[in-house]
């Protein structure tokens, strides 16, 4: 144990040196959005702020602001300091996940320090400014507590990864398998949007307008017209497309289609759900639903950086070269946004062809569905079932 704690205390201030690095970077979303939004709750009494309309984030995400605006401290730091304690929350849940699998061994540490020094995860909250660490340790530990039995806290933290991104669906496709297999009762469901609700209370009660509030997330879905938002996905090949809604509409019924049927098929094989094949199914879900719904961004894909590491601990034989394959394609699709001057908006030119890095993220995909239906196929009881007698069950 003192080995280990010596370890991780050094790999979280190596962690933390490295991104510092990137502090003093000041992105275009910061400059246009973040910045702005800080400066507005500093200008309008702290608090007293969220009773207006001055940001497209949830709530949940302006009360972090607003605490930061009573500190003394600068709000480039701040804000990004508020993503990086997250990095570390979301490696804490890789960790825990990979522990489930190799419990008490090095394995999972060595799963949680891939992850914090994932160059999109440093990037993303140190350089960009960016939450997706926020949302996505909350739904990373939703999935670790779903598989350690304990499905009103899974359902909570799945609440809370929901009210601070609409992103957190991604995950939605597993906690719905787990709810129709029996894994997850019906009424521990309902505490999602309950928790989502409940952070909402505080900026209701400021007098916040409860119907903006509570559409926030289908404003945002309005907000871009594009096919895609340079996310390495299937609408890369369509860029110059026309019929731009039509293509929109076809693509969310696709995804809808392809994530049902998936279930379907699962539960009609009765297939026995153990915590790699669980594992295995999150993977592909962080992957296919960005990589066919329209309008993504590039850092939509933080939950499959992190989860493909995760399954690829599970099986490293046939998984290694996954979180390669989807490092590589998120990775360069950032570069074009952060190689800019960090004005308002400004792109550098791609370093790799968006087209190549989609079929990167697309040859990621295949692996991953390929590996993980020949898992589901396989008769032999290699792994035990997840059964509510053994929670560390593999």
């Amino acid at each position: 144990m003192p080995k280990k704690l010596g370890a991780l205390v050094l790999l979280v201030l190596a962690a933390v040196t490295v991104r510092t690095l990137f502090f003093d970077y000041r992105s275009g979303d910061y400059n246009a959005f973040l910045l702005r939004w800080y400066e507005f709750i500093e200008q309008n009494g702290g608090w007293r702020a969220l009773r207006h309309e001055f940001a497209n984030y949830n709530a949940p995400y302006l009360y972090l602001l607003v605490v930061l605006s009573y500190l003394p401290v600068p709000p480039l730091i701040g804000i990004k300091l508020i993503s990086v304690v997250f990095d570390f929350v979301v490696a804490y849940f890789a960790y825990r996940l990979v522990d489930l699998r190799y419990p008490g061994r090095w394995w999972p540490v060595l799963a949680g320090a891939v992850v914090v020094f994932l160059p999109t995860v440093v990037l993303n909250s140190s350089m960009w400014a960016q939450a997706d660490s926020i949302y996505s340790a909350f739904a990373v530990g939703g999935l670790y507590f779903a598989l350690r039995h304990r499905p009103y806290l899974a359902c909570a933290f799945f609440g809370l990864a929901l009210a601070f991104k609409l992103q957190a669906v991604f995950l939605f496709p597993v906690l719905l398998l787990l709810v129709l297999a029996k894994h997850v009762p019906w009424r521990a469901l309902p505490l999602v949007p309950a928790v989502y609700l409940v952070l909402d209370v505080p900026a209701l009660l400021i007098g916040a307008d409860p119907v903006a509030l509570l559409t926030i997330y289908a404003t945002q879905t309005e907000t871009y017209g594009q096919l895609t938002l340079n996310a390495p996905n299937a609408y890369q090949f369509l860029t110059g497309a026309g019929g731009t809604e039509v293509l929109k509409a076809v693509g969310v019924a696709v995804t809808g289609a392809l994530v049902l049927g998936g279930i379907v098929a699962l539960l009609a094989r009765a297939t026995e759900l153990t915590t790699t094949r669980i594992v295995l199914l999150a993977a592909v879900s962080a992957l296919l639903v960005p990589y066919f719904l329209p309008a993504m961004h590039e850092r939509y894909f933080y939950l499959a950086d992190v989860l493909t590491v995760v399954a690829a601990f599970y099986l490293p034989r046939a998984l290694w070269p996954l979180p390669v394959l989807t490092q590589f394609a998120s990775l360069f699709s950032y570069l074009p946004y952060l190689a800019a001057d960090g004005g308002f908006g400004g792109t550098a030119p791609a370093i790799v062809d968006f087209r190549v890095l989609a079929m990167v993220m697309l040859a990621g995909l295949v692996l991953a569905v390929w590996v993980t239906v020949e898992n589901l196929s396989d008769p032999r009881p290699s792994l035990p079932g997840w059964t509510r007698s053994s929670p560390t069950s593999r």
